[in-house]
């Protein structure tokens, strides 16, 4: 299979993970996330869907490189993508935990471990393919704003 057939398969599946995480999402922006308080610096709704699809695209290309190096990297390439699964799975969590459950709190401890798991899954790319490494920057930075901001809407409504 050929690099670029790797990639499309992982890009097709990280926005379909986001799509489907999406579903629970899109429900609650109209109801609960509506009337939570949110702090000054929580972007208009209309910022998260081009900034996630970005993302996912962002990393299925640096999943798809790591991928293509699975012939001369076996243990590391393996090592890699478990990771980024596992962190992948987390992300659609957090969707569920925050939107579906109205949960901030449950969120938020999940949120630090999504972080942790990106952070690794980052040193493991970068290891096996310098582009896959900043490919994953952007994702890293905007979960820590996330976090952040998941934290203020936790504490405004206590």
């Amino acid at each position: 299979m050929n690099k670029y057939l790797k990639i499309a398969i992982f890009v097709v599946s990280c926005l379909a993970i986001g799509y489907l995480s999406g579903l629970v999402t899109r429900e609650a922006i109209p109801t609960w996330y509506a009337t939570i308080v949110k702090p000054s610096f929580n972007p208009p709704n209309w910022v998260f869907a081009p900034v996630w699809s970005f993302l996912y695209m962002a990393m299925g290309v640096a999943a798809g490189l790591v991928w293509s190096r699975m012939d001369y990297e076996p243990v590391a390439v393996k090592k890699a993508l478990r990771f980024f699964w596992i962190q992948l799975g987390l992300n659609a969590l957090w969707s569920i935990l925050f939107f579906g459950l109205h949960n901030p709190l449950l969120a938020l401890l999940e949120i630090v471990l999504l972080w942790l798991m990106i952070y690794e899954t980052w040193t493991q790319f970068r290891h096996i393919h310098k582009i896959a490494g900043y490919l994953l920057v952007p994702y890293l930075l905007w979960v820590s704003f996330a976090s952040a901001l998941n934290a203020s809407i936790w504490w405004l409504n206590r």
